[in-house]
């Protein structure tokens, strides 16, 4: 679970079934230096925004690094009346403006010919004929075996169509020392129904161990070296217990407002835009109990207990009392103006979508008991950081009470962004005469403590379906646990919403940390929102 290894070019993953990782490698923490099977990779929504600013590069990036065949192969699914050549064109543009590093032309030349284009509308079925034999084509001109990573990157209202022409093609099935993968994007789904019944369609045309659904949060490097650092370091566990630890913060700011998403926004939310996904999965990794080992079903087995744990009785009185939502007013964020939410374009006027959330998440098991997760997130905020916080209780018997200040709780701060790191919180004598004890902090950054570069979420991601690993993708169970839980949560407000009852609905001037209530909601215990 540590930075991907970088192997020798022209090194060929062993199994038949692209898994690249032994037993011991995978207790090691290191990947094996193989590179997947040839394949074709297939882009559900090849010309949108997520294929040019994303899937695009991190696959260039692989191809930079090594870790992708020759053979490799892309094909673009959309609609528009692009030749091979004009879609080479502009991924060519897009692959030099978000590549993390710069576009070597001589490299860019030959991933570019492995870079094929496919029109064809997603209800059609004679399309996805089209496909398969394109599909074919490939196989013999280029070498891919047969091997094939679908990649849904279309909305959301799409995936159901692509779904099921994909098995009434015989697309989802491998045939004979070949694999077939898909990988969904989310929202998977946008209620606990929605969700189930789109596992039903999917699971019904692909085996579960095929599906990838997908978080790119888990694919940060910060977010995978959590489990190194709780579990390969013999200080940490022992203490990340309800005996030591007074409460747990996780907060996903962003800066940012709608960016043009506005109609997206309208239908997702703060909850299930963030809540659902990212701030829970981070949640259910800190909760975690140890895996028997690290491999995909043990480590997704242990995030669905959390999950399961999270207390699910939310009903109108506790919402009201222990959830926050907001939505953000005109303010200030990096010395601009920036309008309200309501007046962003394709957003109704009278809104009442919550572009903030805050909330108190018990987890009822002997390890949690009576430790608050405090979790929250929110559009329009001072700076984008995504940060988890475990703050300690103070020492039983304060022996300093004479020192000039107080020391402040010890606390373990992981910085997921942007500034990846750890810092430790913890107390020490001034070194002067006298007894004064003031907080110092022991702060480790990534970028000045390795000379490797980390990959990108997507291209770790990307790689690990290639290879069959599943370990950083969320399963069917895992995702349906998590709707149900911010599934209430929407329900009830809309009720209210339906009946005018939006009161509960705070503003919040952009460009600070949220409304006055979701810090009444840490205030009332006695505790205060790390200042980030």
């Amino acid at each position: 679970m540590t930075a991907t290894a970088r192997p020798p070019r022209g090194s060929r993953a062993g199994s038949g079934r692209g898994t690249a990782r032994t037993s011991n490698a995978l207790r090691a923490g290191l990947r094996l230096e193989k590179v997947p099977d040839p394949c074709s990779v297939v882009i559900f929504g090849g010309t949108g925004d997520l294929s040019h600013r994303k899937i695009l590069p991190a696959l260039y990036n692989l191809t930079r690094a090594g870790l992708l065949p020759a053979e490799q192969t892309v094909v673009a699914f959309a609609r528009r009346p692009y030749t091979d050549e004009a879609y080479r064109t502009e991924m060519a543009a897009s692959v030099a403006e978000f590549s993390r590093v710069p576009v070597e032309q001589a490299l860019w030349h030959d991933f570019a010919n492995g870079i094929f284009y496919q029109a064809g509308d997603f209800t059609d079925q004679a399309a996805y004929a089209a496909l398969g034999a394109r599909l074919e084509a490939l196989d013999a001109e280029r070498g891919t075996r047969g091997n094939r990573l679908f990649y849904l990157a279309a909305h959301p209202s799409a995936y159901s169509d692509i779904i099921t022409h994909l098995g009434r093609a015989g697309l989802a099935r491998p045939g004979r020392g070949s694999w077939v993968r898909i990988i969904i994007e989310k929202p998977f789904g946008r209620d606990l129904a929605y969700a189930r019944t789109l596992n039903r369609e999917v699971t019904h045309v692909f085996d579960e161990g095929q599906v990838y659904r997908i978080d790119h949060y888990l694919g940060k490097e910060t977010v995978r070296n959590l489990l190194v650092f709780r579990f390969g370091n013999g200080i940490f566990e022992p203490v990340w217990n309800r005996r030591y630890v007074d409460h747990v913060q996780i907060t996903v700011a962003e800066d940012l407002g709608m960016e043009g998403r506005g109609q997206f926004y309208e239908e997702a939310g703060a909850s299930r835009d963030i809540l659902q996904n990212h701030l829970l999965q981070l949640t259910s990794l800190v909760a975690m109990e140890p895996p028997i080992a690290f491999e995909a079903d043990a480590l997704r087995d242990e995030k669905l207990r959390v999950l399961k744990a999270i207390d699910p009785e939310w009903d109108a009185e506790r919402i009201r009392r222990d959830v926050v939502r907001g939505q953000y007013a005109a303010g200030w964020v990096g010395g601009v103006h920036v309008p309200s939410y309501r007046d962003e374009p394709e957003v109704a006027p009278t809104s009442t979508t919550e572009t903030y959330v805050a909330l108190k998440l018990e987890i009822q098991n002997w390890r949690w008991a009576d430790v608050p997760f405090y979790v929250r997130t929110g559009k329009r905020l001072p700076k984008r950081a995504t940060e988890i916080s475990v703050q300690f209780k103070r020492p039983p018997l304060m022996l300093f009470r004479d020192a000039t200040t107080e020391p402040e709780p010890n606390l373990l701060a992981l910085r997921i962004q942007p500034d990846e790191g750890i810092m430790l919180r913890f107390a020490a004598k001034v070194p002067e005469l006298g007894l004064d004890v003031r907080s110092v902090n022991m702060d480790f950054t990534y970028g000045s403590s390795f000379a490797t570069e980390a990959p990108e979420a997507y291209e770790t991601l990307l790689l690990d379906a290639l290879m069959g690993d599943a370990s950083l993708f969320t399963r069917a169970d895992e995702v349906e646990a998590a709707w149900g839980i911010v599934t209430p949560l929407d329900q009830t407000w809309a009720a209210w919403d339906k009946r005018g009852d939006s009161g509960d609905l705070a503003p919040y001037e952009a460009g600070t940390w949220g409304p006055g209530a979701a810090d009444r909601l840490l205030e009332r215990d006695g505790r205060r929102w790390r200042r980030l």
